[in-house]
């Protein structure tokens, strides 16, 4: 059975991860944690920055993320409340421009006309909507585990992804997350039988890291989390997968005064994180395809 370099994974680095994903996977969860990544902000504040989202759905977020250890809330006054990032939580932005960088790269995007040259490229996403689905294809129950055992092995059968990344389950629970991740275009199936990470999937190796190494080596003092690709068609680039669309976001833009400030320093070859470009364009809509690949 092929291995890579890499060490091999256990259970406790499957949780760590798993549990990470847990905090950010509620959605617009990275949204406030972004808005937030410049400076304190009163609800007043925030609300503007996020203008699709009710207070019903804020207000949860908020008190998830609280709760989580990466957003504090200071009451200076009954009326005077702020909500800023934890140290924790500033630690944690590092960690999301990796994860931006390959939703960027690797999940599918419309095919769009440019107004400069009236050619089509691909539409330019937000890099928080490429947090949010890059998340939703790797947090399912056991896809992480299943991911992070190919990274170590290389390839492996359904029997030993079920026995090494599932452990306690039957042989029979291996394959519609397995399957999922075929079809997302994550995990490739082999001619022998066994299965191993595709292009995309190889390339989350950075991404599972980075988490891995916020989740577990936190800063001292700290508990790390605290409770209470295919050819270009004419309309589309990219591959894509079986994951089910998320209705957009109105397009509401915020004004431009109240746009985040994010300045959070992308790796080398990632997306640059700029002022408003959170909400500079529309969160898209995505049909569900037979076709294989990551999409969104």
């Amino acid at each position: 059975m092929a291995t890579t370099a890499q060490p091999p994974t256990t259970p406790n680095d499957y949780s760590s991860v798993t549990k990470t994903l847990d905090l950010l996977a509620p959605r617009w969860s990275v949204w406030v944690l972004m808005t937030l990544s410049s400076q304190p902000l009163r609800y007043a504040e925030i609300k503007p920055r996020l203008p699709w989202l009710a207070d019903g759905q804020l207000h949860p977020r908020l008190r998830h993320l609280t709760n989580a250890g990466v957003v504090e809330r200071t009451e200076y006054a009954p009326r005077h409340v702020t909500y800023g990032l934890t140290g924790r939580g500033a630690e944690l932005l590092p960690v999301l421009a990796v994860i931006a960088s390959w939703g960027d790269t690797y999940l599918e995007k419309q095919l769009v006309t440019s107004k400069a040259t009236g050619e089509l490229e691909p539409e330019r996403i937000p890099p928080a909507q490429n947090i949010d689905d890059t998340i939703t294809l790797i947090a399912p129950r056991h896809a992480t585990p299943i991911l992070m055992t190919l990274q170590a092995r290389g390839r492996a059968s359904a029997k030993a992804l079920a026995t090494e990344a599932m452990p306690g389950y039957g042989l029979t629970a291996v394959y519609k997350p397995l399957d999922r991740l075929v079809a997302d275009g994550l995990v490739t199936a082999t001619g022998s039988g066994d299965f191993q990470l595709s292009a995309s999937g190889q390339a989350l190796a950075p991404v599972f890291q980075a988490i891995t190494t916020w989740a577990v080596l936190p800063s001292a003092g700290a508990d790390p989390l605290r409770r209470p690709g295919t050819a270009p068609s004419q309309t589309r680039s990219g591959t894509w997968a079986t994951t089910p669309t998320r209705l957009p976001a109105p397009a509401i833009p915020a004004a431009p005064s109240a746009g985040p400030a994010l300045a959070t320093t992308p790796p080398p070859d990632g997306p640059a994180w700029k002022a408003n470009d959170l909400f500079s364009h529309q969160i898209p809509a995505r049909p569900i395809t037979p076709a294989g690949g990551p999409r969104r």
